[in-house]
């Protein structure tokens, strides 16, 4: 039931009690309380909402920035994320595998703001080793869901001479 109802809400958090319940052919309360278990156990931590900003007047950067870091005795990453998540700039932080350790994304409202988030605050915490930033220049799709109003053709135009 759990996963059935995660389901249904990841793409449209706003689905009512009522829908719900008739999707997954079970009563409202039932609904409810799976949820509210879900709330109390952080399964479900949110409901935010997707805002494509480039059909805004909105000027949004986003930038996701690779880091490399010194794991801290008796914290290893853990620490060292959150040290980074507990700034305002930043939306996202990744524990990776491969090249680099933590994948952080961040937006501003420009370039020079989010580089002077990388300058002053980021590369300056003591366990960071090196950073990698790069400028998202358009979304495509995000969170599952198509950013873009492009239509393409599947077929090629019958050209006759």
């Amino acid at each position: 039931m759990k996963k059935q109802i995660l389901d249904a809400i990841s793409m449209n958090s706003r689905r009512s009690t009522e829908d719900l319940a008739a999707m997954l052919n079970t009563g409202t309360d039932t609904i409810e309380h799976e949820i509210k278990e879900m709330e109390d156990n952080k399964v479900i931590c949110g409901y935010p909402t997707l805002i494509n900003w480039d059909k805004t007047d909105c000027e949004k950067v986003t930038a996701l920035i690779e880091v490399k870091v010194t794991p801290q005795r008796d914290m290893g990453f853990n620490k060292v994320a959150e040290r980074i998540y507990k700034f305002e700039e930043v939306e996202s932080v990744y524990l990776m595998s491969g090249g680099f350790d933590l994948t952080v994304v961040i937006q501003g409202k420009s370039m020079k703001e989010v580089s002077r988030f990388v300058t002053e605050k980021l590369s300056t915490l003591e366990y960071i080793t090196s950073t990698a930033t790069y400028f998202v220049l358009k979304k495509y799709k995000e969170h599952g869901l198509i950013m873009t109003d492009e239509k393409h053709d599947s077929e090629r135009m019958l050209i006759t001479p």
